[in-house]
């Protein structure tokens, strides 16, 4: 998996922690780059953590489900995405309190992050640098979340169903971009 791949991956899992910083925005009366931060870190970090977890336990399984892990990685990022652009198209607004509590931020970053541990296990399959990958995937959220705070707060919940609906598209494109290289169909 190169870079291009990893960021795109990092991009659509960091959609969900992004719609969720928006509306965390949205609902604080007065923003400040501690409390934004502190949101970021949250996501960012357990966007990180996730796949790492996903990871050890892909690895450990790994021996028994190497002739179909393709399809595995596909079906997962099929799901993950579909999921989100339901989510989406359904419109489902979560209700927030405007003061920031560290359970609800801890609930909220498990919550935007559990496909994070799908993609792990894919990761593990794909033999990816799981170091690399965490990383890049925990930045990218933090700074994703970051920008989603202030853009909440500033412009509302007007584009949170868009980044959902990106996010998922890039995910299932991602799956189907694996299974078509594995089954030899293209290669990049």
């Amino acid at each position: 998996m190169g870079f291009t791949e990893l960021l795109l991956i990092s991009l659509g899992l960091s959609m969900d922690a992004f719609a969720v910083a928006v509306c965390k925005g949205l609902k604080t009366r007065k923003i400040t780059a501690g409390k934004a931060a502190l949101i970021a870190l949250f996501f960012g970090g357990f966007q990180a953590i996730m796949p790492l977890i996903g990871w050890f336990l892909g690895s450990r399984f790994e021996e028994y489900i190497t002739d179909f892990d393709h399809w595995i990685a596909f079906a997962l990022l099929l799901i993950i995405g579909g999921n989100m652009i339901f989510e989406a198209v359904k419109g489902n607004e979560e209700e927030m309190s405007s003061d920031l509590k560290i359970k609800e931020l801890f609930a909220l970053a498990i919550a935007t992050s559990i496909d994070a541990l799908a993609v792990g296990i894919t990761f593990a399959f794909l033999k990816a640098n799981i170091l690399f990958s965490v990383i890049t995937i925990g930045i990218t959220t933090f700074i994703l979340s970051l920008v989603g705070v202030f853009v909440g707060h500033k412009f509302g919940a007007k584009y949170k169903n868009k980044a959902e609906i990106a996010g998922g598209i890039i995910l299932i494109a991602i799956g189907l971009k694996i299974l078509l290289e594995h089954l030899g169909i293209i290669s990049f």
